[in-house]
Protein backbone atom coordinates (compact mmCIF):
# COMPACT_ATOMS: atom_id res chain seq x y z
CA UNK A 1 0.00 0.00 0.00
CA UNK A 2 1.57 3.40 -0.69
CA UNK A 3 2.33 6.03 1.59
CA UNK A 4 -0.32 8.39 0.20
CA UNK A 5 -3.27 5.84 1.01
CA UNK A 6 -2.38 4.93 3.84
CA UNK A 7 -2.09 8.33 5.09
CA UNK A 8 -5.28 9.15 3.80
CA UNK A 9 -7.16 5.73 5.35
CA UNK A 10 -5.52 6.84 8.67
CA UNK A 11 -7.23 10.39 8.37
CA UNK A 12 -10.96 9.52 7.60
CA UNK A 13 -10.12 6.78 10.68
CA UNK A 14 -9.75 9.93 12.68
CA UNK A 15 -12.31 11.84 11.26
CA UNK A 16 -14.72 9.21 11.31
CA UNK A 17 -13.81 8.17 14.98
CA UNK A 18 -14.30 12.42 15.48
CA UNK A 19 -17.46 12.28 13.98
CA UNK A 20 -18.87 9.47 16.61
CA UNK A 21 -17.35 11.25 19.39
CA UNK A 22 -19.59 14.40 18.65
CA UNK A 23 -22.76 12.07 18.03
CA UNK A 24 -21.74 10.46 21.73
CA UNK A 25 -21.35 14.01 23.13
CA UNK A 26 -24.56 15.29 21.16
CA UNK A 27 -26.80 12.25 22.24
CA UNK A 28 -26.16 13.27 25.82
CA UNK A 29 -27.29 16.32 25.33
CA UNK A 30 -30.80 15.45 23.81
CA UNK A 31 -33.99 17.38 25.61
CA UNK A 32 -36.20 14.98 27.83
CA UNK A 33 -38.65 13.09 25.55
CA UNK A 34 -42.38 12.79 26.65
CA UNK A 35 -44.53 9.55 25.83
CA UNK A 36 -47.84 8.19 26.48
CA UNK A 37 -49.31 11.36 27.88
CA UNK A 38 -52.49 10.94 28.92
CA UNK A 39 -55.69 13.29 31.00
CA UNK A 40 -58.75 12.50 32.37
CA UNK A 41 -61.24 14.97 33.93
CA UNK A 42 -63.47 13.37 36.41
CA UNK A 43 -66.28 16.19 37.33
CA UNK A 44 -67.29 15.91 40.93
CA UNK A 45 -70.47 14.21 42.10
CA UNK A 46 -73.84 16.74 40.81
CA UNK A 47 -75.76 15.73 43.78
CA UNK A 48 -75.58 15.45 47.28
CA UNK A 49 -72.69 13.42 46.98
CA UNK A 50 -69.45 13.75 48.32
CA UNK A 51 -67.51 12.00 45.77
CA UNK A 52 -64.47 14.81 44.67
CA UNK A 53 -63.62 15.10 41.17
CA UNK A 54 -60.45 15.09 39.60
CA UNK A 55 -57.91 15.74 36.93
CA UNK A 56 -55.46 13.33 36.71
CA UNK A 57 -52.22 13.55 33.85
CA UNK A 58 -49.84 10.81 33.42
CA UNK A 59 -46.49 11.30 31.21
CA UNK A 60 -43.70 8.65 30.79
CA UNK A 61 -40.39 11.11 30.74
CA UNK A 62 -37.28 9.97 29.12
CA UNK A 63 -33.55 11.79 30.00
CA UNK A 64 -30.36 10.31 29.35
CA UNK A 65 -28.90 12.31 32.21
CA UNK A 66 -32.01 11.68 34.45
CA UNK A 67 -34.96 13.99 34.92
CA UNK A 68 -35.40 16.94 37.34
CA UNK A 69 -38.65 18.15 36.94
CA UNK A 70 -41.91 17.95 35.42
CA UNK A 71 -44.30 20.52 35.59
CA UNK A 72 -47.74 20.49 34.95
CA UNK A 73 -50.67 22.97 33.78
CA UNK A 74 -53.61 22.84 32.36
CA UNK A 75 -55.52 25.63 30.66
CA UNK A 76 -58.80 26.11 28.38
CA UNK A 77 -59.05 26.59 24.75
CA UNK A 78 -60.30 29.85 24.96
CA UNK A 79 -56.90 31.30 27.60
CA UNK A 80 -54.95 33.94 26.48
CA UNK A 81 -52.47 31.00 26.51
CA UNK A 82 -53.88 30.19 23.05
CA UNK A 83 -53.28 33.56 21.55
CA UNK A 84 -50.28 34.86 22.68
CA UNK A 85 -48.73 30.78 22.87
CA UNK A 86 -46.82 29.32 26.74
CA UNK A 87 -43.57 29.57 27.14
CA UNK A 88 -41.19 27.84 29.59
CA UNK A 89 -41.30 31.11 31.66
CA UNK A 90 -44.99 31.30 32.11
CA UNK A 91 -44.36 27.62 33.50
CA UNK A 92 -41.55 28.85 36.40
CA UNK A 93 -44.29 28.63 38.78
CA UNK A 94 -46.53 26.05 38.24
CA UNK A 95 -47.22 22.97 40.25
CA UNK A 96 -45.02 19.60 39.87
CA UNK A 97 -45.89 16.22 39.31
CA UNK A 98 -44.61 13.33 41.13
CA UNK A 99 -42.55 11.05 39.13
CA UNK A 100 -41.45 7.34 39.85
CA UNK A 101 -38.62 5.09 38.08
CA UNK A 102 -40.14 3.34 34.94
CA UNK A 103 -36.91 1.49 33.82
CA UNK A 104 -33.52 2.78 32.62
CA UNK A 105 -33.79 6.49 32.05
CA UNK A 106 -37.55 7.11 32.13
CA UNK A 107 -39.62 7.58 34.72
CA UNK A 108 -43.46 7.95 35.19
CA UNK A 109 -45.20 11.28 36.18
CA UNK A 110 -48.31 11.70 37.90
CA UNK A 111 -50.13 15.30 38.54
CA UNK A 112 -53.26 15.01 40.08
CA UNK A 113 -55.41 17.90 41.37
CA UNK A 114 -58.33 17.55 43.26
CA UNK A 115 -61.74 19.67 41.23
CA UNK A 116 -64.47 20.47 44.20
CA UNK A 117 -68.14 21.43 43.19
CA UNK A 118 -67.12 25.22 43.35
CA UNK A 119 -64.31 24.71 41.05
CA UNK A 120 -65.83 22.84 38.39
CA UNK A 121 -69.08 25.51 38.16
CA UNK A 122 -66.71 28.37 37.71
CA UNK A 123 -64.11 26.09 35.40
CA UNK A 124 -65.03 27.39 31.73
CA UNK A 125 -66.59 24.51 30.09
CA UNK A 126 -64.43 22.61 26.50
CA UNK A 127 -61.65 21.78 25.30
CA UNK A 128 -58.99 22.21 28.11
CA UNK A 129 -55.17 21.27 27.14
CA UNK A 130 -52.41 20.20 29.27
CA UNK A 131 -48.77 21.50 29.18
CA UNK A 132 -45.62 19.82 30.03
CA UNK A 133 -42.31 21.51 31.11
CA UNK A 134 -39.83 18.71 31.84
CA UNK A 135 -36.49 19.40 32.71
CA UNK A 136 -33.38 16.80 32.53
CA UNK A 137 -30.57 16.87 35.20
CA UNK A 138 -28.52 18.40 32.65
CA UNK A 139 -30.68 21.66 32.86
CA UNK A 140 -32.10 20.85 28.93
CA UNK A 141 -35.97 20.98 28.86
CA UNK A 142 -39.15 19.80 26.90
CA UNK A 143 -41.81 22.15 26.31
CA UNK A 144 -44.95 20.35 25.11
CA UNK A 145 -48.22 22.81 25.02
CA UNK A 146 -50.79 20.53 24.15
CA UNK A 147 -49.28 17.55 26.01
CA UNK A 148 -52.95 15.97 26.58
CA UNK A 149 -56.49 17.59 25.60
CA UNK A 150 -59.46 16.45 28.07
CA UNK A 151 -63.05 18.10 28.05
CA UNK A 152 -64.75 20.06 30.63
CA UNK A 153 -68.72 19.30 30.71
Amino acid sequence: MSRRIALSVAAGVVVVGGAGAFAVAHAGEQPPALAHSTARYTAPDAGDGDRAGALTFVTDVTASSGVNSVKVLAWPQDSPFAKKGLTAKDMAGVEEAVCKPAGGHTVRCTYTAPVTRADAESSPRGLWHVSVLATAKDGTTTLDTEAADFTVR
